[in-house]
């Protein structure tokens, strides 16, 4: 067999409260693609920074020809020769296709001086090597999406990278592009490249890769070739998890619908959503990256417009035209980026948490810091927020003590619906539970919830239903009954069932 062009071994990584990656292992071979497959948050964007220098290993081994090697720069990986073209291809608008293909490895005249007729000419070649049909001169903001990508695989194949990263490189691109894209892969394949190729979409792993690497969990659970493997047991390996008692899913009493959604539509996003929350029911939204549940939720929350459908609310139509409306139609949103979109950084916990009420907290329109306090203690301390003081910067915080933060200054509100968008993302097994835990009892008293997740266990263990979503559509709405995970990945990765 030949021999691997990079290998890592016993690879880790670990962040505050959170272990991203533990003794991985990776092999990548001339001449060959592997797919990395894990569900979101398995460790494949960690040990890609890893590969390309943006992170260093806590421990672990990286070979390249080999040879053991640190990476300490991306600068350094590029030189060892690793490249990777991401999803958002990282390159220069106001820079010409050439310049952007040879930057910073340039060629260079006997004076020293950047060699522009040649490095023209050389990038001319490899982008017509490509078939690209791009001139090297045209600034590169005149270009779309795909071409972009063309000109991150020339840089690529300009550096003579020996191991190319592609991470998603199909998510915005149309089929055409795709298949263009393919063309592209199989290039570097015979140029004897190693192609590490992370997708989430099964089509594209069966089609092109020749071997599999499975990550789950941050930790590596299995690889083997393509060929020999059914889509069956890969997913099996993705989720071979139970749930545990970090997920105290409540027995409540479900009710009539609270809020139904009927035909929503994005011009770009999504299109024909259609779902009903019933009083007491944790509604669990499943789908892997660029499904669109985040930005369904964001166009409820009146956060973007929508182009199509309608919402009712207890009954009463609803069209909420920004968060404002939202929040005084009784709807809320905890979101994803908490410390973007969440809290204001820089002010204590208090006021955080009292922002969305001080009409509660004010009289005569002066605010009063004792009934702040009071509101803020109130819904913080059942989330059992740990902090020195209410007064404490929330910034300081921990990713677990910022989102309850959060879900306490939307609870403070008294909504009839709370979405909890990525609600345990980055935070520790101890404040996943808490944060379940009071999930269970926000419902028992009657609201409704809607929880969208990329976490299995998270999904399976909380929701009494499920909405699929896949490419901006929902797929299907299943009862949360013993429900397989295999099923839901499935549905997500749009994989059919195998003949055998």
């Amino acid at each position: 067999m030949t021999e691997p062009i990079l290998t890592l071994s016993g690879i880790s990584k670990s962040f505050p409260g959170v272990r991203a990656l533990h003794e991985v292992a990776l092999e990548l071979y001339p001449g060959q693609v592997t797919a990395l497959i894990g569900e979101n948050g398995a460790g494949k964007s960690t040990l890609v920074k890893v590969m390309t220098g943006i992170y260093q290993p806590d421990a672990g081994v990286i070979r390249v020809g080999g040879k053991v090697v640190r990476l300490p720069t991306a600068h350094s990986a590029s030189a060892a020769g690793i490249t990777a073209i991401h999803q958002e291809t990282v390159l220069f608008d106001d820079l010409s296709v050439a310049e952007n293909i040879y930057l910073g490895h340039a060629p260079k005249t006997r004076f020293g001086m950047i060699d522009w007729k040649t490095m023209r000419r050389e990038a001319q070649l490899t982008l017509d090597s490509m078939a690209a049909g791009i001139d090297a001169d045209m600034p590169l903001k005149e270009l779309g999406i795909a071409k972009k990508h063309l000109v991150a695989v020339a840089r690529a194949l300009s550096v003579d990278a020996q191991v190319v990263i592609m991470d998603e490189p199909t998510a915005a691109l149309s089929q055409k592009e795709i298949e263009e894209l393919y063309v592209l892969v199989e290039l570097l394949k015979k140029d004897g490249k190693a192609i590490l190729f992370i997708s989430h979409k099964f089509d594209e792993i069966y089609r092109i890769a020749d071997r599999y690497t499975v990550f789950r969990d941050g930790e590596m659970v299995g690889k083997g070739m393509i060929a020999d493997t059914p889509q069956g047991e890969i997913v099996r390996m993705m989720v071979g998890r139970s749930v545990d008692q970090i997920f105290p899913k409540r027995e409540t009493a479900i009710g009539e619908p609270v809020l139904a959604v009927e035909g929503l539509g994005h011009p770009t996003e999504f299109e024909n959503i259609s779902f009903a929350v019933r009083k007491g029911e944790i509604l669990g939204f499943y789908g892997l990256v660029g499904a669109g549940r985040s930005e369904v939720m964001q166009a409820v929350f009146g956060m973007t417009p929508v182009s199509a459908g309608s919402m009712t609310l207890e009954g009463r139509a609803i069209a909420p035209k920004s968060p404002a409306d939202a929040v005084e139609a009784g709807i809320v949103y905890v979101p994803e980026e908490r410390g973007k979109q969440g809290v204001i950084t820089g002010e204590p916990i208090f006021k955080n948490v009292s922002l969305p009420s001080l009409g509660k907290t004010s009289r005569s329109g002066f605010l009063r810091m004792a009934e702040e306090f009071k509101l803020s203690r109130t819904y913080t301390g059942r989330l059992d927020l740990r902090a020195s003081s209410l007064s404490q910067n929330v910034s300081t915080l921990s990713g677990g003590n910022q989102q309850k933060v959060v879900i306490a200054k939307w609870l403070a509100t008294l909504p009839k619906v709370i979405i909890l968008d990525e609600p345990t993302k980055g935070i520790d097994i101890g404040s996943k539970a808490a944060v379940h835990e009071f999930m269970g009892e926000l419902v028992a008293q009657g609201l409704s919830v809607i929880m969208v997740s990329s976490e299995l266990p998270e999904i399976l263990g909380m929701s009494d239903r499920i909405v699929v979503m896949r490419d901006g559509l929902v797929v299907d709405t299943l009862v949360n009954d013993g429900l397989a995970p295999e099923t839901l990945v499935r549905l997500a990765a749009g994989i059919v069932e195998d003949a055998a």
